[in-house]
């Protein structure tokens, strides 16, 4: 009994800090949704408009490619990965989504066999990222800034350098035919958002990606496949980058090689500045709905206020600083590298 006792008592102060650090986190996701609200109020006094229908639907139409990307990327990152090849997937996806429905450049008119060839291919291209990175264990980063190029490159052999229109009414009516007042693409978009949510909180696999993202060996010694989720959420990001190239080129109306670029940073900006660790197991992706929200709105700001082009792009880079200085635990942190 004796034993027992004192088996009990040494485990009592070890249980505490995780939950102190759990408890804290809860806290701290709060933050950004406070963020919006003060932006979201301070940008309303400065400029009434702000707050109209119409400014409404341009943040919609502004937000629903950021969040549709931003999903698959806080799979990866809360597994503590780093994925950089969202252009590269959204180029190749917008692209080859051109070529193969109807459009201005050859006769090809395959509908909804398109988009689900598009998105079979996005599948392949994250499927490829996570071979890459846990086979030949290259680091995330590497392996998928390797990719990036080649998507690009791809796209550019496929078309030769020219753009190609889109006369699909179907993909063209993501962006132009609206529902309640907003375009179909943001409810895809929000759809979307609804089975990342479902898989992230109701699955074996997103529970396995925040047991990965938490600690590797703790998952292994779980009986966690590490190999196998990695794989697995890679692909599935992969999905969301194709999502993301189809409403990008249902919004220009047109496929060319240089549709997703800029796309990356915003991305990684709207993970991280929705309160998802870059060192894993923490985040959400209503967290990064949050993140989006708060880039679109800040830029939609600025633009209202007559903010010049130049100083928004530097306060974007304050911002994803404070972002990644506020989310990362520097106690647990010997050195930055």
């Amino acid at each position: 009994m004796a034993k027992t006792l004192v088996t009990s008592e040494a485990a009592a102060p070890v249980a505490g800090p995780p939950i102190a650090k759990a408890r804290r986190w809860r806290a701290a996701s709060w933050a950004p949704v406070a963020v919006l609200v003060v932006l979201c109020a301070i940008i309303s006094i400065i400029n009434p408009n702000f707050m109209s229908f119409g400014n409404a639907q341009r943040i919609a139409q502004a937000a629903m490619i950021p969040l549709v990307l931003g999903i698959g990327a806080t799979f990866i990152i809360l597994m503590g990965s780093i994925d950089l090849s969202v252009e590269g997937g959204l180029t190749l996806a917008a692209v080859v989504l051109s070529l193969l429905t109807l459009n201005g450049a050859n006769s090809n008119d395959f509908g909804i066999f398109a988009v689900l060839s598009v998105l079979i291919i996005g599948a392949l291209f994250g499927f490829i990222n996570g071979i890459i990175h846990v086979h030949f264990r290259v680091p995330s980063f590497m392996a998928t800034l390797g990719t990036w190029f080649i998507g690009v490159g791809l796209a550019n052999a496929l078309l030769g350098g020219m753009a190609v229109r889109i006369n699909d009414p179907g993909i063209r009516g993501l962006a132009i035919e609206r529902f309640l007042g907003f375009p179909w693409g943001a409810w895809l978009a929000l759809a979307c958002l609804a089975v990342a949510f479902a898989i992230q909180n109701f699955t074996r696999l997103g529970r396995h990606i925040y047991a990965v993202g938490g600690g590797e060996e703790l998952a292994v010694l779980s009986g966690i496949s590490v190999v196998r989720v990695r794989i697995i959420a890679f692909t599935l990001a992969g999905v969301f980058y194709a999502f993301g190239g189809i409403l990008a080129a249902a919004q220009l109306g047109l496929g060319n090689a240089q549709i997703g670029n800029g796309r990356l940073f915003t991305t990684v900006t709207a993970v991280v500045v929705g309160g998802t660790a870059l060192s894993g197991g923490q985040g959400s992706v209503l967290q990064t709905l949050v993140g989006v929200l708060i880039v679109v709105v800040l830029s939609n700001g600025m633009v209202l206020m007559g903010v010049p082009p130049s100083v928004q792009i530097g306060v974007q880079g304050l911002m994803i600083i404070a972002a990644v200085a506020l989310s990362i635990d520097r106690k647990l942190m010997r050195i930055v590298k």
